[in-house]
């Protein structure tokens, strides 16, 4: 009798579940932490989200909150329903909700740009605390950039093409921006250069570009900043139409020329000169002949006359 070989040995089912719940936690956690951003611009009112809500059975005497920026500064505390700690960058412009602990913060600096982190403690009867979450929160702050600036300077012109530096510039902004460009819709690179006082000061930025221009082009700069984007355009022209000047005849065609037509002034001056007198003088010999002719008809003939006188004798 064959015996049948024996079936691997199946993975264990804790196991399996153990995988799946690290999976699930792994994707909960990074969707926690994407979802713990917050944007707002210079000058607005903005609120960062606590990861914990006292419910309606307490208040905040039962808990100490503390906000922290980077973790090392913090930026507002309280203990037992009293503020305990303030930062003084933030002076005036912050508050703390009672209820869901969101730290509000009016109006928004370039500054507070950065990581925050709330961290709630719950208080027992016995005075020891425990922590009941610490999550990170990030707050992307946004100063907008003026409307890009467009200028051309030319080198050099000619009939064919004009020769141009252009540039394009904008500042006041925040964060660090992304200069992008397009002539007549086909995109390019500008040569671009940045200047700001630190990480956490508005930016200036310029960019430039060389071009050749042998027809008129439209140019465009945007300037590109945290999801936002301020464009501007601008005509570039050829600044110089050429005439192409008519090549005039060479100097042996102009010799040529003037040759033939003294040859052919002075051909006609001859002939109107001394043509008519060369017919008359022809036309008056021809008369003179005739005449003389008449003439001899006239005369008697001598031989007749002779022959009568000698008859006569």
């Amino acid at each position: 009798m064959a015996c049948l070989p024996a079936a691997p040995p199946a993975l264990p089912l804790r196991r399996c579940l153990g995988l799946g719940l690290v999976v699930l936690l792994c994707l909960s956690l990074g969707y926690a932490l994407e979802k713990k951003v917050v944007k707002s611009k210079v000058g607005e009112k903005v609120g960062l989200p606590c990861c914990h809500e006292i419910p309606s059975s307490e208040s905040l005497h039962n808990y100490r909150v503390y906000w922290q920026k980077n973790t090392t500064e913090v930026v507002l505390a309280y203990a037992e329903g009293k503020m305990i700690s303030k930062h003084k960058q933030y002076g005036n412009r912050t508050e703390m909700d009672a209820r869901n602990l969101t730290l509000w913060i009016s109006p928004v600096e370039i500054l507070d740009n950065g990581p925050y982190q709330c961290v709630v403690q719950h208080l027992r009867f016995s005075q020891n605390s425990v922590v009941v979450c610490d999550e990170p929160v990030t707050l992307f702050v946004t100063a907008d950039f003026s409307k890009p600036n467009i200028t051309a300077e030319v080198l050099a012109k000619s009939c064919e093409s004009t020769e141009m530096v252009v540039r394009c510039s904008s500042y006041g902004g925040f964060p660090k921006p992304k200069l992008s460009g397009a002539l007549d819709n086909v995109s390019m690179v500008w040569n671009a250069s940045w200047v700001s006082e630190s990480s956490l000061s508005p930016y200036n930025v310029t960019g430039k570009q060389w071009l050749n221009v042998t027809k008129d082009i439209s140019i465009t700069c945007s300037v590109e900043y945290n999801g936002f984007a301020e464009s501007t355009s601008l005509l570039l022209k050829k600044t110089k139409e050429c005439v192409v000047p008519t090549v005039p005849p060479s100097y042996n065609v102009i010799t040529a020329s003037s040759i033939i037509i003294i040859t052919f002034l002075l051909a006609v001056t001859l002939a109107a000169r001394y043509l008519p007198r060369h017919v008359c003088s022809h036309c008056c010999k021809h008369q003179d002949s005739v005449e003389e002719g008449v003439k001899e008809c006239m005369k008697p003939p001598v031989s007749s006359k002779v022959t009568s006188e000698t008859s006569s004798v």
